[in-house]
């Protein structure tokens, strides 16, 4: 029996348009990814480096615990109060607020409250996945930091995360966590058919452990200079007709420039339903990549019956 999607909460899906945070986004992007590293130097690999992203927390963005030595601490983005929160099993809580700040300074600011709590880590400072990147410790370019559209990034990464929980939910095969990785800057979710996929020419380590097998991903990306914000969903290895395939809702497409079929954020936003909007888009193009793939459908889903 299928499950109802909870219902949209007022304001939920607040309006996030690149030109009005272009700036914020481009800072919060090298934080995240200096909280992230700390998390990947760490911690053990886990597969497909499920290891390294960030998650949403009921503040904002969270790296979970990390271990360290005999202790385990964790860091967390709190976009309610604007600050970045230290916490360490042992009791220590130490913050920095959030606000407009080079990201030099903010890794030197960081780096001294990791000290502070007797936590010594060494991180490499090249940002990743980024045109032009700029050391950590160099960047006094991006300096920006402001609260609104942070908290509203934190909202929608909230609502999406929500959804993708649910989607997640029906899935009985091997299926990632809901997980936002601060390298691309999306929250994920990740669904594998068992089967190993064929290699990658080319592929760089990266690539390769994060698309050693069959996969159907949807996520939230807030966007750049030339794509507003979107859902994405993609299958790797695409199967052949997948491009052409009829998905839902009304308003998504297959972007060629990207590679994925894409719904853009605002055609959610202003529908009568947006979780169920996305929740359609979710089921829609992964029944694509499932049917087309011909993956054990029948093994691997809760619910697949009442499926496509």
């Amino acid at each position: 029996m299928k499950r109802n999607v909870v219902p949209d909460l007022p304001d939920s899906w607040p309006a996030l348009p690149f030109k009005s945070w272009a700036e914020t986004y481009a800072t919060l992007h090298m934080w995240t990814q200096i909280a992230g590293k700390v998390r990947l130097a760490l911690t053990p690999l886990i597969n497909h480096w499920w290891n390294v992203p960030l998650y949403v927390s009921a503040r904002g963005l969270t790296t979970s615990s990390i271990p360290y030595e005999d202790r385990t601490f964790e860091i967390q983005f709190d976009f309610i109060e604007h600050r970045l929160v230290l916490e360490t099993n042992d009791g220590l809580i130490k913050t920095m607020p959030l606000r407009p700040l080079s990201v030099a300074d903010f890794y030197y600011e960081f780096m001294a409250m990791l000290g502070s709590a007797h936590i010594s880590v060494n991180i490499w400072r090249m940002p990743v996945e980024v045109p032009d990147p700029i050391t950590f410790n160099e960047d006094r370019v991006h300096a920006s930091y402001d609260p609104e559209y942070a908290h509203k990034l934190w909202q929608i990464l909230v609502s999406s995360n929500r959804v993708l929980t649910e989607f997640r939910s029906r899935f009985i095969g091997k299926c990632s966590p809901v997980h936002f990785f601060w390298g691309s800057f999306d929250l994920a979710v990740t669904r594998f058919s068992g089967r190993r996929a064929p290699p990658r020419p080319g592929a760089d380590a990266m690539t390769r452990e994060a698309y050693s097998h069959e996969v159907s991903s949807v996520g939230f990306w807030p966007g750049n200079s030339t794509h507003e914000a979107l859902f994405y969903s993609y299958a790797v290895p695409a199967p052949e007709g997948f491009a052409n395939n009829a998905i839902r809702p009304t308003g998504s497409f297959y972007d060629k420039e990207l590679g994925e079929f894409v719904l853009p954020y605002e055609n959610v936003r202003q529908s009568s339903s947006p979780s169920a909007a996305l929740l359609d888009f979710c089921q829609s193009t992964y029944a694509a990549a499932a049917t087309l793939g011909k993956w054990d459908r029948e093994a691997l889903e809760r619910e697949h019956a009442d499926s496509e």
